[in-house]
């Protein structure tokens, strides 16, 4: 057994489904999500290391924990994952790095590379699960927060976005702020109008 995938996958019966039926659209929508989870999943610590998994099973991210022997090495402790918004997945990397690696230059544009290491992994290894490849394409600008935890040693928090191919916008994703009310929700709302006076009010306004 290949690791833990999730079941159908691979599978290519559609139950007589059509692609523009809703059912069809949102089974896809969770299996791109599934896959891209599982591949995320794949990528635990440990997995680059022959002597922990079975035979054909190794799988390197391209991390700087996977530098070095995990015993009797000093490695740089660092990690990732993946959180889903709307038809966007945001890929967070962290880190613990010394100070000097901060001010010596080039911080920025490491943090980079390391995220696009990450999200070529998921590429890769969301294939290798479904079959099928998927496309990440970049949103906005990485964001990096250091922390300073003592004199010597910074935690580092980066995340950037990434939109998945074969994804539509979701027209709720930013919330209520792109909700329509309807016209019965509307006079409702009127009913607490403090401004509008009943029919059956016949005072002399003042």
């Amino acid at each position: 057994m290949k690791g833990a995938i999730f079941s159908g996958l691979k599978g290519e019966k559609t139950d007589g489904k059509q692609d523009g039926d809703p059912t069809m659209a949102e089974s896809n929508i969770l299996e791109i999500v599934q896959g891209l989870a599982q591949a995320a999943a794949n990528g635990y610590d440990g997995a680059h290391d022959e002597r922990f998994v079975r035979d054909g099973e190794v799988k390197k991210v391209g991390l700087k924990r996977e530098e070095g022997c995990p015993i009797m090495d000093s490695r740089i402790n660092d990690g990732f994952k993946v959180k889903f918004y709307g038809n966007n997945v945001c890929i967070h990397y962290q880190a613990d790095i010394m100070l000097k690696d901060i001010y010596k230059g080039g911080f920025e544009s490491d943090i980079e590379r390391m995220i696009n290491e990450v999200k070529k992994f998921l590429q890769k290894e969301y294939k290798s699960i479904t079959g099928n490849s998927v496309t990440l394409t970049k949103e906005g600008e990485v964001k990096i927060l250091a922390q300073s935890v003592s004199r010597v040693r910074n935690f580092v928090q980066a995340h950037q976005y990434y939109r998945i191919s074969g994804l539509k916008d979701d027209p709720n994703a930013n919330g209520s702020e792109n909700r329509s009310v309807d016209d019965a929700i509307r006079k409702f709302l009127d009913l607490n109008n403090n401004n509008k006076r009943p029919q059956n009010d016949k005072r002399k306004k003042g």
